[in-house]
């Protein structure tokens, strides 16, 4: 199995299960990111709320650095279902296969 292989998804019905947890996942997150960037935004309009605008965009960062990190999520759970094979990248003979 390649990581990041869009198609490994469809493998199994706990491929397809995983997928679909850490999409929702991935989704909030960027939800989360956007909207605190929106309001962050509008907070800036405000000398009085500037500090709570940095706030927001710093938040808003950190959830867009967590993007990434579900979908490393995701493959590593893919990884841990034993399909090692093409992540070796020597068809599995390190293992005696």
């Amino acid at each position: 199995m390649k990581q990041f292989n869009p198609e490994n998804y469809t493998k199994t019905d706990r491929h397809r299960r995983i997928y679909a947890y850490t999409e929702v996942a991935y989704t909030t997150v960027d939800m989360l990111a956007a909207l605190m960037f929106i309001v962050g935004s509008v907070l800036f309009f405000w000398s009085s709320t500037t500090t709570a605008g940095t706030w927001l965009f710093l938040a808003g960062s950190v959830f867009f650095a967590l993007r990434p990190t579900v979908r490393l999520v995701r493959e590593s759970l893919y990884l841990r279902m034993g399909d090692y094979d093409d992540v070796i990248g020597d068809g599995g003979k390190s293992r005696g296969s």
